[in-house]
């Protein structure tokens, strides 16, 4: 239902996790989010000589057309040769992390909320007046971030917001799209909407049409082209990676191959000496992942129906001794630092963005530890997605929970025992906008000087019959 949020209603604790309201940021976290872009820049050369300084400089102030707003994961590894990188593990066009995030300045207590609606959202307001519609924010998930927008950008806009449940298994949804706008049912009546932040995670192309005369953020096109569509990324990341040749400049990736058919996955397991990672392509929050480090583990994987047609295959990065061996070697997780038992455990980083007309900006950054800790070799029958996957949400039959025990803040008590210092975190960041500058540069390539989406071309990059249904059930009915 339908729930509008007037001025003056946002109250810290409906929006912050409870460890977060009382945490204080690590002193190194705020020394990095208070650098400035020319100073990443120089510290990032400094390391990466073969960098052209300007050329990263060009890359960090391009404002994005689609993706302005990105959440990347990535993980801490490190080379058989001691070579330590921060990789890419898939880009989020919807990311979460405002909720896991201490304040900056202490008084400032909406923090990254209002910095994404003040620097990106806003902007987009331009030219839209109310007399064009009411604003909106509407979700599928993570209540609890979204109605923190809706009530931060009721203070922006000094006028009410709805907030409105979207999700995709519902008969009769209090959203919908009229004549290219979205419009929303208040009290019975249905209103338009101006301009709406999107926080639909769960194939939103079902519900939300690929153009819309209602401002969106981030739009269906960023979700195709690599947000929420992990074969395409993967192919973005390819050709970005070809465009940076020659600058020094990559996004560092595991070992990927797309458009794989759930038949052909022993096959490449198989290359990879029997440790990989299968993923279905438009799944989130830790759905439709495997890892495989056995041959019960495929067979399992083997057993369960496939909604789609093409699946990605991915190295695996484990331990050393149980780790995929690719082209370029082995990659195998850094670990957190050992506990008092001895014990260390797989973290990712979740590095969320915003791009501003002065260039990208961090937003928030948490992690994620895994159930188990990582172990060097592994028992027989041992899962290894205990010990590898580190993703909070669990879905059960009553809707999303989250397991905050494994969150890691990036504060005085959690962010030590990562063992990252302020040089992983200017690599993340720039990992994370580069992986977010090759999905807007496919999405751009997705649509012809006239701003129509090319839909043959998706459909040659893209090919899976079930997905390719999905996205014209929707355009048809809108």
């Amino acid at each position: 239902m339908t729930r509008t949020v007037a001025p003056e209603a946002f109250e810290p604790a409906a929006h912050f996790y409870p460890r977060v309201l009382n945490a204080q940021i690590h002193p190194l976290v705020r020394y990095f989010l208070g650098l400035g872009l020319d100073r990443v820049v120089a510290r990032y050369c400094h390391l990466n000589p073969t960098v052209d300084p300007e050329v990263l400089g060009e890359l960090l102030t391009r404002r994005p057309r689609y993706l302005r707003w990105a959440g990347c994961d990535l993980l801490h590894v490190t080379t058989e040769a001691g070579q330590r990188r921060m990789v890419v593990v898939e880009t989020n066009s919807s990311p979460s992390g405002q909720k896991s995030m201490p304040l900056y300045e202490e008084e400032q207590e909406q923090g990254g909320y209002r910095d994404l609606l003040e620097r990106t959202f806003w902007p987009m307001l331009k030219g839209r007046p109310r007399e064009h519609g009411d604003l909106a924010v509407i979700y599928d998930k993570n209540e609890m971030e979204a109605s923190g927008y809706a009530a931060v950008m009721a203070d922006l806009a000094a006028e009410p917001v709805h907030l409105v449940p979207f999700y995709e298994d519902d008969p009769d949804p209090p959203a919908r799209f009229e004549d290219g706008w979205l419009e929303v049912r208040v009290e019975g009546a249905w209103r338009r909407v101006r301009a709406a932040f999107r926080y639909v995670t769960q194939r939103p192309w079902t519900r939300i049409p690929l153009h819309s005369k209602t401002r969106i953020l981030n739009p269906i096109a960023a979700c195709l082209a690599g947000g929420r569509n992990k074969a395409v990324a993967a192919k973005a990341y390819d050709i970005f990676n070809g465009d940076l040749q020659g600058t020094g400049l990559q996004i560092d990736l595991p070992e990927t191959i797309w458009d794989v058919s759930p038949r052909e996955v022993p096959l490449w397991v198989r290359r990879w000496g029997g440790h990989a990672v299968i993923k279905v392509p438009y799944s989130n929050a830790g759905q439709g992942v495997w890892t495989i480090t056995s041959a019960a583990e495929l067979e399992a994987f083997q057993t369960i129906p496939q909604r789609y047609e093409r699946l990605i295959v991915q190295g695996l990065v484990g331990n050393y001794s149980w780790s995929s061996h690719g082209r370029n070697g082995r990659l195998f997780h850094v670990g957190t630092l050992p506990n008092k038992r001895g014990h260390a455990f797989v973290a990712d980083l979740r590095f969320m963005v915003q791009a501003t007309t002065e260039g990208f900006r961090p937003l928030a950054i948490y992690a994620r530890r895994a159930r188990q800790p990582l172990v060097p070799a592994l028992a027989p029958g041992e899962s290894s997605w205990e010990i590898l996957g580190t993703n909070l949400s669990v879905k059960t039959p009553d809707g999303w929970t989250t397991e905050t025990e494994r969150l890691m803040l990036v504060d005085r008590r959690d962010f030590n025992p990562l063992g990252l210092g302020v040089d992983e975190l200017i690599t993340g960041f720039v990992q994370t906008a580069l992986a977010t500058l090759a999905i807007d540069a496919m999405a751009v390539s997705l649509h012809d000087s006239k701003g129509r989406f090319r839909r043959r071309l998706f459909a040659e990059l893209n090919e899976d019959p079930v997905l390719l249904a999905e996205l014209e059930a929707i355009n048809r009915r809108t």
